[in-house]
């Protein structure tokens, strides 16, 4: 009898454990509005971008790092680094250039 309720216990942790797991699909759906939203706001021609840096909960933000070109004829392209900031509650990002330490 407690072994068959011991099993039942396990199996019901191990699935309420699970659900608070969020899925592939749904942080795949996520970086995939992060990235469409940085890039946009980021107005570069062809961006490399980083793989997404997820920040700790308490803090729930979802970073990327873009480096690329901004301008359209050659004489007034600007190359830039730019740090975006994704915020996963409001949906909203905040962009900034950035340079590397002694350059």
């Amino acid at each position: 009898m407690y072994r068959k309720f011991g099993i039942a216990a396990l199996v019901l942790l191990m699935t309420a454990a699970q659900s608070y797991a969020s899925s592939e699909g749904a942080w795949d759906a996520l970086f995939a509005k992060v990235n469409g939203t940085c890039i946009g706001m980021s107005r570069m021609n062809t961006p490399e971008v980083s793989a997404p840096i997820v920040f700790d909960d308490s803090i729930g933000k979802v970073g990327l790092l873009l480096r690329g070109s901004i301008g359209k004829s050659k004489t007034a392209v600007h190359n830039v680094n730019l740090l975006c900031l994704y915020d996963k509650k409001t949906g909203k990002a905040s962009i900034a250039e950035y340079k590397w330490m002694g350059k």
